[in-house]
């Protein structure tokens, strides 16, 4: 059972749905080759089988540990981070001078998928890092950089982001924790942060923890946010390890899912203050943090479609070996039993996993493309279009996959029947990692209010207008292609979607509370909207490639791709519809509700 996104469907996505080759024409990829490309998935493959995939399990079951104030993993997990490391995964994609490999962002991601379709517990600490990196790349001083970005890159430092805190989660414009100058040039914070993936560990000789916090005296809200690096270890006057930061473990949380990713409790300022340097302008830490934020946002749409596309794989096995029962056709209770896959609800299940599972795949590595684009694309009015297009999605390429991935998650659970719910078999384990992404970086409300409240109105609708011109376009090219039927579905749906949102907008100058209300089921709706879309561009490619009468592998894969598609048109599109109505009279049934009538 491979424990990793085929071959043949990274190659489908990255080469044939997303063209990723013509990379190569842009100057900062002029050295690389599709070759290179494929040697560096073949290398995250192999090394999620061998060193990631075989602990997925003893990571769940043996949870991190708190001992002498440090969090301990278990042991397979440092062999996997240091071959990560070792390999240059953590910065692949940096610039040459800065040490990397300057690999195209989509490249990156899509070999990172092995790992998180491996063992999620286990990758995240890389995904973590890169962001990190990232950020003090952005935002840092020419010394933080020299300090710290090289140890983020090759593995000696791990990354967090430290947000939320105990009386604060999604509100971030009230967190306490409080950074006070000093003479020197830096801060010292005082404070607590609450469920900090990756907060502490036994990998690394130190963590760089990304802090947002107060600068003593700021503003109140958002507006008086700063962002902050603070390491455990304050190095010595040669960059070595040196002395304990003030930034205690207060303790671990445990979770039904991801166990092998450290969930921490930091106490920061308990004896004088964590010593901290600021990055970026004072005051404008939040939105200097949403870079990393909105990078994990879509690192976790990946994860999410990678575990799901783990519990199909899983499921798919199962269904094609075992034994069960008989088709309603045979009345012979003598007669062999047929494979699971042979029953049509079986089928169902399975397909309808391969629709969320590949469907969220897909639209991950389309918005990778596009933060590829904003930077890398030759033409300004294009990066300009690259960043809109992904503003506006970001909230669905998060929200998306996790929800629909824990669909598919249960789904495969339902495959295996009673087994399904043992720990004999990994896709209950999966169903429980699946679980948390639904409100890992920001509840699925938090997003859809983000959606349609800032996104879908910001610069009088620009990103929203660019997304609807896109989804034409890709239906005329389909139409073309002979989709007539999933086309004109398709625009019908993004014409509903245009009304809809004409609707809300207007409403959200009156009465924002009530236009929000259901932002959640316009955040679902506009995400069927996508991934209608990336199913449509899907389907075309394969009626494109498939030849007249051909048969094979290849030809498999592409007739599935085409079945898949029209299961999502069928059964997933329509139910837009209802939606859309729910939306446009601005249903008052639970903005009506009162706390004393839940009794």
């Amino acid at each position: 059972m491979a424990s990793t996104i085929s071959e043949r469907e990274l190659e489908f996505l990255l080469y044939e749905f997303l063209d990723t080759e013509s990379l190569l024409q842009r100057q900062r990829y002029a050295g690389h080759s599709r070759e290179v490309f494929n040697a560096t998935l073949e290398t995250a493959r192999q090394m999620a089988e061998a060193l990631l995939a075989p602990h997925l399990r003893q990571g769940d079951a043996e949870e991190p540990t708190f001992i002498d104030g440090r969090a301990k993993v278990v042991a397979p997990t440092r062999a996997a981070w240091q071959a990560v490391a070792d390999a240059g995964f953590l910065s692949a994609h940096w610039n040459e001078e800065e040490g990397g490999l300057q690999l195209p962002e989509v490249v990156l991601r899509a070999a990172m998928s092995a790992f998180y379709t491996a063992n999620v517990g286990t990758a995240t600490y890389a995904m973590l890092t890169i962001g990190a990196a990232n950020l003090l790349r952005t935002f840092g001083s020419q010394a933080l950089k020299d300090r710290y970005l090289a140890p983020l890159g090759d593995g000696r430092f791990a990354g967090t982001m430290a947000l939320s805190e105990p009386s604060q989660g999604s509100a971030l414009g009230d967190i306490k924790t409080t950074a006070v100058p000093q003479s020197d040039g830096t801060y010292r914070l005082f404070g607590q942060k609450m469920f900090i993936s990756g907060g502490d560990q036994n990998l690394t000789d130190n963590i760089v923890h990304m802090v947002l916090a107060r600068i003593q005296g700021a503003p109140a809200g958002v507006k008086g946010i700063s962002l902050f690096l603070v390491p455990k270890v304050l190095p010595d006057a040669h960059g070595g390890p040196g002395v304990r930061n003030d930034v205690a473990l207060a303790g671990l949380l445990h979770k039904m899912g991801w166990r092998n990713t450290t969930s921490t409790v930091l106490s920061f300022g308990e004896a004088g203050g964590a010593v901290g340097w600021l990055l970026g302008r004072e005051h404008q830490g939040l939105a200097h943090m949403f870079q990393m934020m909105n990078e994990a946002r879509i690192g976790v749409g990946l994860l999410s479609s990678c575990i799901a596309w783990r519990g199909f794989s899983e499921s798919l096995n199962y269904a094609r070996e075992r034994p069960q029962g008989r088709l309603p056709s045979c009345k012979d209770p003598l007669s062999p039993q047929v494979k699971l896959i042979e029953h049509a609800d079986v089928r169902r299940l399975l397909l309808a996993q391969k629709v969320y599972a590949e469907g969220s795949l897909a639209l991950c590595l389309y918005a990778c493309s596009l933060f590829e684009d904003q930077h890398s694309h030759p033409q300004p009015q294009a990066r300009a279009d690259a960043r809109q297009l992904l503003d506006v999605l970001t909230p669905v390429v998060k929200s998306w996959p996790a929800r629909y991935g824990a669909v598919a998650n249960d789904m495969a659970i339902q495959v295996l029947g009673g087994a399904g719910y043992t720990r004999d078999y990994p896709v209950e384990q999966l169903y429980r990692d699946q679980r948390l992404n639904m409100i890992h970086e920001g509840a699925e409300a938090i997003h859809g209010i983000d959606l349609l409240g800032r996104k879908v109105v910001m610069d009088d609708g620009a990103a929203l207008h660019l997304f609807i011109k896109t989804v034409r376009r890709d239906a005329q090219r389909a139409i073309e292609a002979g989709l007539h039927s999933e086309a004109t579905a398709l625009l019908a749906a993004v014409e509903q979607l245009a009304r809809v949102s004409a609707i809300l907008t207007d409403l959200q100058r009156t009465d924002p509370d009530l236009a929000l209300a259901n932002a959640t089921v316009y955040l679902d709706a506009f995400g069927r909207v996508a991934l209608a879309q990336i199913w449509l561009q899907q389907g075309r490619v394969a009626t494109l490639a498939l030849p007249s009468g051909a048969d094979g592998a290849l030809a498999d894969h592409y007739q599935g791709k085409l079945q898949a598609m029209r299961y999502f048109f069928q059964w997933e599109l329509p139910q837009t519809e209802a939606q859309w109505a729910l939306l446009a009279r601005c249903d008052r049934s639970a903005f009506d509700m009162r706390d004393r009538w839940f009794a």
